[in-house]
């Protein structure tokens, strides 16, 4: 058998590989202690997660649940847990990435001796791929673990993928396809004369934009998320503003959908809140579109959305989130989208024009500076 070639670490996976190293460690020593081996998981729960109106994003706080292998009921998480670090050592070691889904399948198996399965579904297994995350800290990039790739990117940046040179100015129709793991050693800024980053909602109004060159035209990076922006998307976004200290807009629909992925955008979401630091964009402000759009751009009654009781009851939750309850602009922004009882998408503006929302809605807002924060 030929003799594998010899992975070099980078640094980052140094510090994932001793994260990993002592997690298993702390087993070695609780049995050599004859102390029961245990291991804090920090809660993902929603009492935990607090906003931090210094920093303006979501953190984690610092309740943990502990799981203990002499337990019945968590003897099965807790060798679980255990053996998804185990994983994810061997994909470090080997210099090798898979999907949630691949890391599924590489551990699945009989325990010998028995009848039981280490997992039985996927669902069985996510949850302690999360588990292994917060406790360790890490991004799940970081354990050498992608998710499915969402969204793409176009604009006057030139990146060093693998080693691979994309100039994203010329990618034609398609754009960049914007990968799970966006992390520095994958992921290089080589090349950048964008002014600001335009993120849109969903892919359909991305089209517009490219078709028309509107990045060209204004000098920008244009994304999207393809409705709520993936893990790489929002990784992406912070280090092209946090790196490139490049401003964000967002152009959203004006429903509470919009509004909710704005909101994880900006201050972060509950189930990543330890990953705040490294993926919410405190500074990012919403573009549109607006409640008072229906009147200003003239629009027809035949392209509103009535809006539902699910719509209402979420629209007066993120009305009440602690980083909008104190800003009247976004009251007033949710209010009148109540008072109106519908809802619009970007894609209305197309009924002015095919080209509208690129060569006068979004250019005069950007003008006016015309946006919510």
């Amino acid at each position: 058998m030929a003799k594998k070639p010899e992975v070099k670490l980078t640094g980052r996976d140094k510090r994932t590989m001793g994260e990993l190293v002592g997690l298993a460690d702390s087993v070695v020593t609780a049995a050599r202690k004859r102390q029961e081996p245990h291991i804090d998981i920090p809660a993902r729960s929603l009492s935990n997660v607090k906003y931090s109106p210094r920093k303006r994003i979501l953190e984690m706080g610092n309740n943990k649940n502990r799981r203990h292998l002499f337990n019945l009921s968590q003897a099965k998480s807790y060798m679980q847990t255990v053996l998804v670090a185990s994983g994810c050592k061997q994909l470090i070691e080997q210099g090798k990435t898979t999907s949630i889904r691949g890391l599924f399948y590489l551990l699945k198996h009989t325990i010998e001796g028995t009848k039981e399965e280490t997992f039985d579904s996927q669902s069985d297994c996510d949850p302690v791929i999360e588990d292994v995350e917060v406790a360790l800290e890490s991004l799940r990039e970081e354990l050498h673990l992608y998710a499915q790739k969402k969204g793409e990117m176009v604009g006057p940046i030139t990146l060093i993928d693998s080693g691979d040179t994309i100039d994203c100015s010329r990618m034609g129709s398609g754009g960049f396809g914007i990968p799970s793991i966006v992390e520095p050693d994958v992921i290089k800024f080589q090349k950048c004369d964008a002014k600001f980053v335009l993120h849109v909602e969903k892919d359909t109004i991305w089209q517009r934009f490219n078709e028309d060159k509107f990045w060209r035209k204004h000098k920008c990076i244009l994304t999207h998320g393809g409705g709520q922006p993936s893990r790489g998307v929002r990784r992406l976004l912070h280090r092209l503003h946090d790196e490139l200290k490049l401003p964000i807009y967002c152009l959203l629909d004006n429903d509470p959908w919009g509004y909710y992925i704005y909101s994880v955008i900006k201050q972060g979401s509950i189930n990543l809140a330890h990953e705040s630091r490294r993926m919410a964009i405190p500074d990012a402000r919403f573009i549109g579109l607006r409640s008072k759009d229906f009147d200003r751009c003239g629009l027809s009654k035949s392209v509103t959305i009535d809006l539902s009781d699910t719509d209402r009851k979420r629209a007066r939750q993120i009305a009440n989130y602690p980083w909008f309850v104190k800003k009247r602009p976004w009251q007033a922004e949710i209010k009148r989208m109540l008072d109106n009882g519908f809802k619009l998408e970007v894609e209305a503006l197309i009924s002015k024009d095919i080209s509208y929302v690129t060569e006068e809605y979004v250019p005069a807002r950007l003008k006016d500076k015309d946006w919510l924060d």
